[in-house]
């Protein structure tokens, strides 16, 4: 029994839509559909999966453009963020016409998120952790089991997530990632939300955005 993952790259910006799956059950979920919904259900077909919910870790535009779209095409729910993100929710149709982005349709998180919840796909329990700073009610999924986090655009290979939006701020975003991130293993792997992947272990000693010690 594991967590399986697909990564599909969506949108102009190249967001790592994740199609995660419990190879015991064939369960999956979709995480920061953020648009090209046809790439989306291309790669659930491909696989053999059966979706039952989306899940998010924020809302800008690129990681959650098409949320209604896929909701909608599968009767699923909407899983998260925190509800700090309403801010970015109710902003959806200004970001789309800032970024050239199709008009996307409007939604409500069937569930808001906290520090210390639970999501499950299948036999597979992740943990969720808050993790503000990019974005006020960002969120991160945490598989112990898979060794395996979703962080979307709190880390990157190299970098750290933009905090120049409203409702940004630098400091809490390196608090988050150094304690909600910098806490795990160092042998976790994660997802960003852009880029390729790398581990909590490379991070903490190679990126050259956040000083353990500062």
């Amino acid at each position: 029994m594991a967590l399986q993952f697909q990564i599909v790259p969506v949108t102009p910006f190249e967001q790592n839509c994740s199609i995660l799956w419990c190879d015991e059950t064939m369960e999956a979920v979709v995480v920061d559909p953020g648009g090209d919904q046809y790439k989306i259900e291309a790669a659930i077909k491909s696989l053999g999966v059966k979706l039952s919910a989306v899940w998010l870790t924020h809302c800008h535009i690129d990681h959650a453009g098409a949320t209604a779209d896929v909701a909608d095409a599968y009767s699923i729910p909407i899983i998260g963020p925190h509800k700090e993100e309403q801010f970015w929710i109710d902003m959806l149709p200004q970001q789309s016409a800032m970024f050239g982005f199709p008009q996307v349709k409007s939604f409500s998180p069937d569930t808001w998120l906290v520090q210390g919840d639970s999501v499950k796909v299948g036999n597979e329990t992740l943990s969720v952790k808050h993790c503000p700073g990019h974005t006020p009610g960002h969120v991160v999924f945490y598989s112990e089991s898979a060794q395996l986090v979703v962080v979307g655009d709190v880390l990157f290979n190299g970098g750290i997530g933009r905090t120049d939006f409203p409702k940004g701020d630098h400091q809490t975003l390196l608090n988050a990632i150094k304690d909600q991130l910098f806490t795990l293993p160092d042998e976790t792997r994660f997802i960003p939300g852009h880029g390729p992947m790398s581990t909590i272990g490379h991070e903490k000693k190679t990126n050259p955005f956040v000083n353990m010690y500062g």
